[in-house]
């Protein structure tokens, strides 16, 4: 499994992202958002680098319309899924875990600002967010908006920085910042997982 990972991370290349949507330019939006709605299925698949493709491809505004509309199908397609076989063995077993439990817990009184919250950074566990919202049943419209809101912010930063790529490099200042951005990403991701965590945890024991 892990090697399937690697090699999926080994394609998905920048170089070959781009590749891939100037081969099917021709079929105008559809490679740009099927893309970046993949990312709901397939884990491995990196957003930073999906989305910066399609912005430098098909320009600031159009790319980041293309992933945008692509992350938003994507993430509702999987908690509408996941609601319809809440109650199937296999994901009864999945959400028996107690980490699960508890995220989910916490999920279901702060729906809202679970999902937008994560949905603002780039890197993250999407999949399971989507998963945790649409085991606790939230109000379709409700996650609808969160997603919305958090991955309109954060596609728009990525989609940004995708058609400056060029000018970063060749500013080192402007590319320390690109690194810092990333890296805060990452920190912010883990820490606001912690205090999901640590919130259902209390919340548990009142």
């Amino acid at each position: 499994m892990l090697g399937a990972e690697f090699s999926i991370m080994e394609y998905f290349t920048e170089q070959n992202i781009e590749l891939f949507l100037e081969r099917f330019r021709s079929l105008g939006p559809l490679p740009g958002v099927l893309l970046t709605f993949l990312k709901s299925f397939v884990p491995p698949l990196p957003t930073i680098v999906i989305v910066g493709a399609n912005a430098a491809i098909y320009g600031l505004w159009l790319g980041f319309l293309y992933s945008w509309i692509g992350l938003i199908m994507g993430s509702l397609l999987t908690f509408g899924l996941i609601r319809k076989a809440a109650d199937t063995p296999f994901i009864r077993r999945w959400a028996a875990k107690p980490k699960v439990q508890k995220a989910m817990l916490w999920a279901q009184r702060n729906g809202f600002s679970f999902v937008f919250l994560l949905s603002l950074l780039p890197i993250g566990p999407f999949v399971v967010i989507n998963m945790a919202a649409g085991l606790t049943r939230m109000p379709t419209f409700s996650f609808a908006a969160a997603v919305a809101l958090g991955k309109g912010v954060m596609v728009f930063c990525v989609s940004y920085i995708g058609t400056h790529l060029s000018d970063f490099i060749d500013q080192p200042v402007a590319f320390i910042g690109v690194a810092l951005f990333i890296a805060a990403s990452l920190w912010l991701n883990r820490r606001l997982q912690a205090y999901f965590m640590s919130a259902a945890a209390a919340d548990t024991m009142e």
